[in-house]
């Protein structure tokens, strides 16, 4: 019950406070962190904690390009068999009795006496009481969460989520930055699915910006770094997931900024490593090419990790930079 009263308080205040029936970028992240507070007051799970699940599966919903099944503020979608009961001869039923009897999972979380598939509040309290029932510590967390979704990457994934939303206190972490300082010197232009020869015949994943040898190289996202090291391709490399599931990867490095860590936390504009040449050889190769920074993007859709061109994105980055510098 005490769910219940809460829960309706911070609709009252979201709908009052946000409007209807379209949500702004900035409204439906303010609506989004009245839910996940919402059920933190509730049910003492942090709110980063469904944050990061939250944020999580939008990324899968974007990037399976099936935005039709979130069609609320949150992302979270959960099959109709699982939600209603495998056994449960009606795959759309929003009665929580008997979804409870046929061993469905979809609970009413807002008190409305429907357990509704596409409910926010629903959705949330039942994804949540699927955490409380192994706990709320870090550890129980990432049991919970793997044993939702049965891959460790989504785990890695959604723990990465939750510590960049602890940190900053908030969710909308979109800022990004251009990779090298702008207003120096360097070029680039679209060569992602060109043919690369060295090592066997590959493409080219990824988009070079020739630079001078040693100029500081950035960190264009809110992130986690995920790798960090040698690759006979690509040098000195490090690798960046931010909170969209989105891999940025910059290579053929000169060296690593002093005190760098996989798994620290990072942000737009801080720097990471300098432009170099290393790579095409065992550690330490460098000089087989000019000096480039080698930065690539990947996306993952929960099932597996692809490539796509960076160069829009880098066009548009530069863009907001000088802006930024002509202010």
């Amino acid at each position: 019950m005490v769910f219940f009263l809460l829960c309706g308080s911070f609709q009252m205040e979201a709908e009052a406070a946000i409007g209807q029936p379209e949500l702004t970028d900035e409204e439906r992240a303010a609506k989004r962190m009245l839910l996940y507070k919402n059920i933190e007051a509730a049910m003492q799970i942090p709110w980063y904690y469904m944050a990061a699940i939250d944020q999580y599966e939008h990324s899968l919903r974007d990037a399976r390009r099936d935005l039709d099944k979130a069609k609320g503020a949150v992302g979270i979608y959960i099959e109709p068999e699982k939600w209603s009961g495998i056994m449960n001869p009606d795959k759309n039923d929003n009665n929580p009795l008997s979804i409870t009897f046929f061993g469905g999972i979809g609970q009413d979380g807002n008190g409305d006496g429907v357990a509704d598939i596409s409910s926010d509040e629903d959705l949330l309290y039942t994804l949540a009481n699927h955490i409380l029932a192994y706990g709320t510590d870090q550890d129980n967390f990432r049991i919970a969460l793997w044993n939702y979704y049965k891959r460790d990457k989504a785990v890695g994934f959604i723990m990465g989520n939750a510590a960049l939303f602890k940190k900053y206190g908030r969710i909308d972490l979109q800022e990004k930055a251009f990779p090298v300082p702008v207003r120096t010197h360097y070029s680039y232009r679209s060569t992602w699915g060109a043919g690369r020869g060295w090592g066997g015949r590959r493409i080219h994943e990824g988009t070079d910006i020739f630079a001078d040898y040693g100029l500081p190289v950035r960190s264009t996202c809110f992130g986690i770094i995920e790798m960090k090291g040698w690759n006979k391709y690509g040098g000195w490399r490090i690798g960046i997931r931010d909170i969209n599931n989105t891999y940025h990867y910059f290579a053929h490095l000169s060296g690593f900024k002093s005190g760098l860590n996989v798994g620290q936390i990072v942000e737009p504009g801080m720097v990471i490593g300098g432009v170099g040449s290393t790579g095409y050889g065992p550690p330490g190769t460098s000089g087989k090419f000019p000096p480039h920074l080698h930065y690539g993007m990947y996306k993952d859709n929960g099932f597996i990790e692809w490539s796509f061109d960076p160069t829009p994105h880098l066009r548009m980055w530069e863009r907001k930079d000088l802006a930024k510098r002509r202010k």
